[in-house]
């Protein structure tokens, strides 16, 4: 297999840095959806949700439902991305 500029591509080198680059593609895709800076991202990552005896869930949800939603949403983007990677060996 070839790039466009047409230089050899090592398969295995080329998944690796897809699969390598992937944790830092979501986490840049969800920072832009959630309006997120870098330490936010890691401090919700860190975040759990909290009991609260006064709710009718009991708990105090770590994240909103607005950011569970988009985090999935760049979650499906990113897997998607990982696939086009996949599909052009297979």
């Amino acid at each position: 297999m070839t790039k466009n500029n047409s230089q050899p591509v090592n398969m295995l080198h080329d998944l690796h840095t897809n699969f390598s680059q992937f944790p830092l593609n979501f986490r840049e895709l969800v920072m832009e959806e959630c309006k997120w800076s870098c330490p936010t991202y890691y401090r919700k990552i860190r975040a759990v949700d909290k009991p609260d005896e006064n709710r009718k869930d009991g708990f105090i949800p770590a994240l909103s439902n607005a950011e569970k939603e988009g985090i999935l949403r760049m979650a499906n983007i990113a897997v998607e991305q990982l696939k086009v990677s996949l599909d052009k060996y297979q």
